[in-house]
C-alpha cells in the first residue's frame, strides 16, 4: 500500500496548521484536519461534454443571425448605390462632354465601364446604376427608371434607386424594410 498525500482543509487552532496529510485524515500534534479531495478528471470532462451538448442545442434557439445578415446586406446595397451614384455624378460634372441637363444619351466611363446617365446621374437601368454599383448575387429588376434589388427573394426586404426625373433633381433611394429585421 502506497502512501498518498492529499490536500487538507486547514484548520487553525492557535498552535499549528496542517496542509497535507496521508490517506484518511490529517493529524499533527495539536489538532486533526479532514482531508479534502477535488473532482476527478473524468467528472470534469463529463460536465464539459454535457455543457457542450446543451450549448449546441440552445444556441441556435436564442441566436438567429439570418435577420442581421439580411439587414446588413440591405444596408450595404443601399450604401453601394449611393456611392456609385455620387461617383458617377462627380465624373459627369468634371467630364466636359457630359451634359447634366440631358435626359438621355449621356454616358461616363468609370474604371473602363460605360455608365448610362440621366440628368447627370446614373440611369435606373442595368447599364446605368446596375453597371455603376455592380451589385452581385442579389435579384435585381429595372423598370421605368427605377432599379429594385431584392434580398434573399423577400419582397419585404428591398432597396430601390430611382433616377432623377428632371434637371437639377437628385435620385431617390428607398425600398421596403418590413422584412429586414
Amino acid at each position: 500500500m502506497t502512501n498518498k498525500l492529499y490536500l487538507c482543509e486547514p484548520r487553525r487552532t492557535g498552535c499549528c496548521q496542517v496542509r497535507f496529510c496521508q490517506a484518511g485524515c490529517c493529524q499533527l500534534g495539536c489538532h486533526q484536519a479532514k482531508c479534502q479531495q477535488g473532482f476527478t478528471l473524468i467528472e470534469l470532462i463529463m460536465v464539459i461534454v454535457v455543457l457542450g451538448i446543451l450549448a449546441a442545442f440552445a444556441l441556435p434557439k436564442f441566436a438567429d443571425f439570418s435577420g442581421d445578415a439580411e439587414a446588413a446586406t440591405r444596408d450595404s446595397i443601399d450604401g453601394a448605390l449611393r456611392s456609385a451614384s455620387s461617383i458617377a455624378h462627380a465624373q459627369c460634372l468634371v467630364d466636359t462632354s457630359c451634359d447634366v441637363t440631358a435626359a438621355t444619351g449621356e454616358t461616363v466611363s468609370l474604371e473602363g465601364v460605360s455608365i448610362d446617365m440621366v440628368y447627370g446621374y446614373p440611369a435606373g437601368t442595368a447599364a446605368g446604376i446596375g453597371a455603376a454599383a455592380s451589385v452581385q448575387n442579389v435579384a435585381s429588376a429595372y423598370a421605368s427608371g427605377t432599379a429594385t434589388y431584392t434580398i434573399n427573394g423577400d419582397t419585404a426586404c428591398t432597396v430601390t434607386y430611382t433616377a432623377p426625373t428632371g434637371s437639377g433633381n437628385a435620385p431617390t433611394f428607398g425600398g421596403v424594410t418590413t422584412g429586414c429585421p
